[in-house]
């Protein structure tokens, strides 16, 4: 392994070793939503299908009322009306309209829609006190979408709102990448599960739930989640049995230079090729990163806000590589923002500090330091909307710009 790399170099050499997993299913539309889609996906419809009403009214002729205005209403007579999935079959001549309603399609004779607020009816009487133009509150066939049109392509992480473009276009079900297969396991003898209550020297257990929760948000299957004591013979056994098993293996705690920090050494035991081994970020600098195969394998520290931080900038976009995601989930989730607090101090590593977001009356964020103790202090952290970044060697004043990962 090289000498300690920055965070940028770091998350490159990570993103370089991974390889997107191949295998697909298909998934219901019910199904689909955060799923990565495989295939492309193209219409086998016009969108709009028709020229459709954007609007209740009367479908009118455009040239019998291009001149009407408040003074001078064209009156008209109404043969009928359209609603949504009813079509009429009825031939609509000059000096007619039709009662129409938003959705519904538009009378082959007429070309534009006048808004009923802009009418007056009695009987089959209407008269029209605004002027309309041809095309006028109309949307028209295709414009939207052409048939064979492309909806999404391969990589797309798919939204609640893209399953309903989908649903329109009949793509069901689904050709999506299988999701990688991840178990998330912590080290140490100190750790008791959370229904039991600890004893002299023990602590109960948090940093699985925060891993295998943000590992789901990321669209992973956590297939295991369990604490392994301090012990060569059940780190190999746990880790192995992991290894066989999922595409991807997430520890923390067990990775600085204890007598018992026997995670990396536990690694390359079982075939991981080391690649990396702290990182200049702070807190956080531990992290250890190899390869088995195709495998990711990563040791986050065992202090919780390290592992929420290695999580984020290291795990999370690995993970979308991993997933065949496309490359903006690949990138770090960093905004800009003015700084609130005092003056920062400057340190060799990059820094990321617990803060509070807000928005000023400029629209611009807002981030003002709160009160931790350190990478141990997770109900201080657990507080924050965003980590501050702070760069190496830099002194950030208060009312300075400032580049912040969002939390929330």
């Amino acid at each position: 392994m090289r000498a300690m790399r920055t965070p940028a170099e770091a998350i490159a050499e990570i993103l370089g070793r991974i390889e997107p997993l191949q295998d697909q299913e298909s998934v219901t539309l019910r199904r689909a939503a955060g799923r990565v889609l495989a295939e492309e996906v193209r219409s086998d419809v016009d969108l709009p299908p028709f020229e459709k009403s954007a609007m209740d009214g009367f479908a009118v002729h455009s040239a019998d009322v291009s001149d009407a205005g408040p003074e001078r209403p064209v009156e008209l007579r109404s043969v009928g009306e359209c609603r949504a999935g009813v079509p009429l079959d009825v031939s609509v001549a000059r000096g007619q309209c039709v009662a129409i309603y938003t959705g519904a399609e538009l009378p082959g004779d007429c070309d534009a829609v006048v808004m009923v607020e802009d009418t007056e009816s009695e009987g089959d009487s209407v008269r029209i006190a605004r002027a309309a133009q041809a095309g006028q509150h109309v949307s028209h066939l295709g414009e939207i979408l052409e048939v064979g049109g492309l909806v999404a392509s391969p990589g797309r992480r798919l939204t609640a709102a893209d399953l309903s473009v989908l649903a329109a276009v009949g793509a069901e079900p689904l050709p999506v990448f299988r999701r990688p297969r991840v178990s998330v396991l912590t080290t140490g003898d100190e750790l008791v599960p959370v229904t039991e209550r600890p004893g002299r020297g023990q602590i109960r257990e948090g940093n699985t739930l925060y891993l295998a929760a943000a590992c789901e948000r990321a669209g992973v299957e956590v297939v295991e989640v369990g604490i392994v004591p301090d012990d060569e013979d059940q780190l190999l056994a746990r880790f192995g049995s992991a290894l066989e098993e999922c595409d991807a293996l997430v520890t923390t705690g067990g990775v600085s230079m204890g007598k018992y920090d026997l995670v990396g050494s536990t690694f390359e035991r079982l075939g991981v090729e080391p690649v990396l081994h702290k990182v200049a970020i702070k807190p956080g600098k531990p992290i250890w990163f190899g390869m088995r195969g195709k495998t990711p394998v990563f040791g986050l520290p065992g202090n919780p806000v390290s592992s929420l931080l290695g999580f984020e900038v290291f795990v999370r976009p690995a993970f979308a590589r991993l997933s065949g995601a496309g490359e903006e989930e690949e990138r770090p989730r960093i905004r800009r923002g003015i700084w609130d607090g005092p003056p920062t101090r400057a340190h060799w590593r990059e820094q990321n500090l617990p803060a509070t977001l807000s928005q000023a009356e400029d629209g611009r964020d807002h981030l003002a330091p709160l009160p931790w103790r350190g990478s141990a202090d997770i109900f201080g952290a657990s507080r924050a909307a965003a980590l501050a970044v702070v760069p190496p060697e830099t002194v950030v004043e208060p009312g300075g710009e400032i580049e912040y990962r969002p939390l929330v």
